[in-house]
């Protein structure tokens, strides 16, 4: 048990350190959301650029879907290193995938453009197009990673895993030749 609580805690941490990559990967991947600024009456004014751009939603599914392809790859991994399950493997994918998600976000939300937006509008000028700050708008997609990695990694254990020996088998002696058992 204490070798599996080991291999779980290392498998937590790795997981967890492929944050970093989807972190960088989502900030220079998502689309920037375009904000104009406009001073009115000594007093500055933000709004969309584009008020029907889908550039916000974007974000949120770039992040989504980089997080299920970490999930797949950090199951598909695992598995392959050690091909029987349990409990701590388990555990250990979940926590280390929303671990990770969490890292990512804060990277990215850190790598993106300021997240004062009235400073940025001042920096930029009046009428200048600018991006907005990075954000994750759907919080769900924290837990992508993590059920992502689980499924795969449950599917694969029952496709390709140890199976577990019959408890009842009989043996061939016992039965006749078309398999009944003699009494």
């Amino acid at each position: 048990m204490k070798t599996e609580v080991r291999e779980a805690a290392l498998i937590t941490v790795a997981v967890a350190l492929g944050g970093v990559l989807l972190g960088v990967l989502w900030w220079w991947l998502a689309p920037h959301v375009p904000l104009v600024g406009d001073l009115v009456n000594k007093r500055w004014i933000v709004y969309l650029a584009d008020s029907e751009g889908e550039q916000a939603i974007g974000v949120d599914g770039t992040f989504t879907l980089l997080a299920l392809a970490f999930g797949v790859v950090s199951a598909l991994v695992v598995f392959l290193v050690r091909r029987r399950g349990g409990i701590p493997l388990v555990v250990a994918l979940g926590v280390g995938g929303l671990l990770g998600s969490l890292l990512a976000w804060r990277l990215g939300v850190w790598l993106g453009p300021a997240q004062d937006v009235i400073a940025h509008a001042k920096r930029a000028g009046n009428g200048v197009t600018f991006s907005a700050p990075l954000k994750l708008g759907a919080k769900g997609a924290l837990l992508a990673w993590s059920l992502a990695a689980l499924v795969v990694h449950l599917g694969l254990t029952a496709l390709f895993g140890p199976r577990d020996p019959e408890p009842y088998q009989q043996s061939p002696a016992q039965t006749d030749p078309y398999g009944a058992p003699l009494r």
